[in-house]
């Protein structure tokens, strides 16, 4: 009997808090709480340039290239999101950076001849706005892959059969029944996310600056279920949140060697 109070104290307790986070799921509760808190991660968020205060020269940001073969992230990134996360840091950065829209059919083809070095192709480029530009800036994603998973688990069909066994009768196969309603699943997956820069010159296409960097990121879940009553949350930074901050590592190095 009194094994029976303590496995009917310890599952009313884990009911108990699952009913105060299950409850709470909007208004202010816990489960809105760890929402919101999950998302604040994910907001934008700024950072200062060294050398904000220095005017930076003019230029272009050409539509990047995505390396990865990965097909979740080319799903969720696109060289044009790269394109415009860079020109909103080199613009936060004090770089005089030229709208894409403005150069229109142009753009592609000034990418193409960009990246093939062909020179003549450029010079017939430099004309109107394009004239005043004589540098390209170019982001790339080298390498977007998930290099670590992990899963871990517990059911409790087993300890609820063993308790059922010992105790045996009516008391038994409540206990039994509330035992091995216990479920709780947790997985974590970490990405590892690579970008490349370069500068080019605009009239000649070659390199005159280049720089990588890589970070990781983490995207889990976990939910627990006791009864009918369950509770899950699933959170880490997004890959467009990892991209953009890759992006301000990116910017920060080109802005210490403006």
């Amino acid at each position: 009997m009194k094994k029976l109070k303590l496995a009917t104290g310890l599952i009313l307790s884990g009911m108990f808090m699952l009913c105060g986070c299950v409850s709470g799921v909007t208004g202010g509760g816990s489960a809105s709480q760890k929402a919101n808190a999950m998302a604040d991660e994910q907001i934008y968020q700024p950072i200062t340039y060294e050398n904000a205060h220095i005017k930076g020269p003019v230029l272009v940001v050409l539509p990047g290239k995505i390396k990865s073969n990965n097909a979740t992230f080319a799903q969720k990134i696109t060289s044009n999101n790269i394109a415009d996360y860079a020109e909103l840091e080199l613009g936060n950065a004090n770089f005089r950076v030229l709208e894409r829209s403005d150069l229109g059919p142009m753009l592609n083809e000034i990418t193409l001849a960009a990246n093939m070095g062909d020179t003549e192709s450029l010079k017939k480029f430099r004309k109107g706005k394009f004239k005043t530009t004589k540098w390209f800036a170019q982001l790339d994603v080298l390498k977007a892959e998930k290099v670590a998973q992990a899963n871990q688990g517990f059911g409790g069909d087993a300890v609820g059969s063993i308790f059922g066994a010992i105790v045996g009768g009516k008391d038994g196969f409540i206990g039994d029944t509330a035992i091995s309603s216990i479920k709780s699943a947790e997985s974590a997956g970490v990405w590892i996310i690579g970008m490349r820069y370069k500068i080019m010159d605009a009239s000649t296409s070659e390199q005159v600056s280049t720089g990588y960097f890589e970070d990781k990121m983490e995207l889990g879940k976990k939910g627990t279920s006791i009864l009918g009553l369950s509770q899950s949350q699933a959170g880490g930074i997004t890959m467009d949140s990892m991209v953009q901050r890759l992006v301000q590592k990116a910017v920060a190095d080109i802005d210490r060697k403006k």
